[in-house]
C-alpha cells in the first residue's frame, strides 16, 4: 500500500509556460506536484493556458483539473497572482481585476523577507513578439511539433533502455543565436533589476530554468526562472527565506499518495463561474 505523505508547506510557488491545450503540456504531472505543496502565495507567471493554440477539439479531461485545482486554492483564499505572457496576451484586457484573493497583474513587485522582488513573465525582452507576431506564433506551432516528436523519440528510445533526450534543448544548445538571446534576455533582465534596486528578478518565458547570481556594470542581482511544464517540468519555490528550484521526478510519486481535501471540486467550480462571470463582465464593460 503506497504511502500519503503531508503535503509540503511553501511561502511562495511560482509556475509558468504551462501551455494547457496543447500537446506537449505535461497536466497529469502537473497536478501530482500541485497536490503535494500547500503554498500561501501563487505566482501563475504567464502561459498558462495557451490561448494562441487553443483548439476546442483539444482538452483533456488533465488539463481541465489544474484549472479546477488552481480554483480550488482561490476558494480556500490563498493570494494567487495571474502574471501575463504572450501565449495568453488576452488576459491583458483584465489587468488589475480582482476578486478576493486572485488578482491579474502584467508585472508585479513584492517586498518579503526585506528583499524587494520583481515579477514578471519576460516577453517584453522577445523582438520577434514587438515586431513579428506571426513568425512567433509559428514558431510556438513548430514547437508544440518538435515536443511530439521527441515524445516518439523517447518512447522508442527507452524500448531500447536508453534514456530520455531532448531535441528542443538539444537545438537551443547548439544554435549560437539560440544561446545568445537567452543570455541577452538573462542580462538585460538584470539590468533593469539591478537599476530598480530590485533584490531578485523572476521570470518565465524562455523555458529555461534557473537560479544564479548575475552581475553587472552597477550591481548584483538573483536571476530565477520557473522554467516550463512542457519538457523541463520545474517551479520555484520560496520558503524559509529560502529559493529552490524544484525539478518533477515521476519516482517520487510512485511511491507516495498526496492528501487531497476537495477532489469533487464542488467550491472550485462555485469560484470558477464567480471569476468568469466577472471577468466576461469586465470585458463587455471595460472601455476600449
Amino acid at each position: 500500500m503506497a504511502k500519503t505523505k503531508k503535503k509540503r508547506e511553501l511561502d511562495i510557488v511560482v509556475i509558468s509556460d504551462v501551455h494547457l491545450g496543447t500537446y506537449g503540456c505535461h497536466a497529469t504531472e502537473l497536478l501530482k506536484y500541485l497536490k503535494s505543496i500547500n503554498p500561501k502565495t501563487v505566482i501563475l507567471n504567464g502561459d498558462i493556458i495557451d490561448i494562441w493554440q487553443f483548439n476546442k477539439r483539444y482538452w483533456p479531461n488533465s488539463h481541465m483539473k489544474v484549472i479546477k485545482y488552481i480554483i480550488g486554492w482561490i476558494s480556500e483564499g490563498k493570494e494567487m497572482i495571474y502574471i501575463t505572457g504572450n501565449h495568453d496576451e488576452m488576459l491583458r484586457k483584465f489587468v488589475d481585476f480582482n476578486l478576493g484573493s486572485f488578482s491579474i497583474k502584467n508585472k508585479v513587485v513584492l517586498e518579503f523577507d526585506g528583499k524587494k522582488v520583481w515579477f514578471f513573465h519576460g516577453d517584453v525582452f522577445d523582438v520577434t513578439m514587438q515586431h513579428s507576431k506571426w513568425l512567433a506564433k509559428l514558431g510556438a506551432t513548430g514547437y508544440d511539433l518538435l515536443i511530439l516528436i521527441n515524445r516518439g523519440v523517447n518512447y522508442i528510445s527507452n524500448l531500447f533502455g536508453k534514456g530520455k533526450i531532448s531535441l528542443s534543448k538539444k537545438i537551443k544548445d547548439s544554435v549560437k543565436s539560440a544561446v545568445k538571446f537567452i543570455n541577452n534576455f538573462e542580462e538585460t533582465a538584470a539590468n533593469i533589476a539591478v537599476n530598480n534596486n530590485f533584490d531578485y528578478v523572476v521570470c518565465g518565458h524562455i523555458h529555461q530554468p534557473v537560479i544564479k547570481n548575475i552581475e553587472t556594470n552597477t550591481g548584483v542581482v538573483m536571476y530565477l526562472n520557473s522554467g516550463d511544464w512542457i519538457e523541463n517540468l520545474t517551479a520555484l519555490e520560496y520558503h524559509k527565506k529560502q529559493w529552490n528550484l524544484y525539478k518533477y521526478s515521476e519516482t517520487h510519486y510512485q511511491k507516495e499518495n498526496v492528501t487531497e481535501k476537495n477532489e469533487e471540486f464542488d467550491v472550485a467550480d462555485k469560484t470558477a463561474k464567480e471569476i468568469f462571470g466577472q471577468l466576461v463582465a469586465d470585458f463587455y464593460l471595460k472601455p476600449e
